[in-house]
């Protein structure tokens, strides 16, 4: 029998329920638009950009797949779900304001620093998923919770018809998990990043606009770190969830 759920983890699951009809939504709203609008401004930038962003979602990858580049604190075993989450949204609102800091200042110096923005972004995204994880108590040394990492991340940033195929194996991790190869470089990260590349998200390309990069920089950074944080927060609780009926 499991114990009873304290009031905090009652708003926490209520939160998750909502989250989970959001993600399983079939609805695409304003049709095509963003794909087209994506298109028009994938002609405004220069091929050598796309190539860069395109290099830099590769390198991200890998480093996130073979853990180089990203140290992370043991995970937390003894804690109630409250406590990781107070300590998890503090995190979230340092790499929120970290991040709008960080694009307001590459956004102001027009493509290059720009470009420069982007890696670094990237950067700071991940070592917010590896943080938030060992705060739930999972080891990102573990590579398949590294994997799950990656899988948060394209959760958070693709269309409407990605999502629900990347929920539908994070609801059922636990299986998913099993048939991950067990050498990580078996793993195919190549189509990983090409199709996070397809899905990128338009307002970043905006950022690379000359006249509009600071402001949007700053913003975009926040709202979609924000964002991430809050589909992080959300996939671990249904790993709590998973492990709280089994006690």
């Amino acid at each position: 029998m499991t114990d009873p759920l304290t009031e905090y983890e009652q708003r926490a699951l209520d939160d998750l329920i909502k989250w989970q009809q959001k993600m399983q939504s079939t609805t695409t709203y304003f049709g095509g638009m963003p794909k087209k609008l994506q298109n028009r401004i994938n002609k405004i930038i220069p091929e050598k950009v796309h190539a860069t962003i395109t290099a830099a979602i590769k390198q991200m990858t890998r480093g996130v797949i073979f853990g180089s580049g990203f140290t992370t604190a043991r995970p937390v075993l003894e804690a109630s779900l409250e406590e990781r989450e107070t300590k998890v949204v503090q995190r979230i609102k340092f790499y929120k304001n970290t991040a709008a800091t960080e694009g307001a200042l590459t956004g102001a110096g027009g493509i290059l620093l720009g470009l420069a923005d982007f890696p670094i972004w990237l950067t700071l995204k991940m070592k917010l998923l590896h943080e938030v994880a060992a705060l739930y108590g999972w080891d990102v040394k573990d590579y398949k919770e590294r994997i799950y990492i990656l899988y948060i991340f394209q959760l958070t940033f693709s269309s409407q018809v990605q999502r629900n195929k990347t929920y539908t194996l994070l609801e059922n991790w636990d299986t998913e998990a099993q048939n991950l190869p067990k050498d990580i470089n078996e793993f195919d990260w190549r189509t990983f990043q090409l199709e996070y590349r397809d899905y990128i998200d338009i307002a970043k390309l905006l950022q690379l606009v000359p006249g509009i990069g600071a402001v949007v920089g700053a913003y975009v950074n926040h709202r979609l770190t924000k964002k991430l944080g809050n589909t992080a927060m959300n996939a671990y609780r249904m790993r709590w969830k998973a492990q709280k009926l089994l006690t």
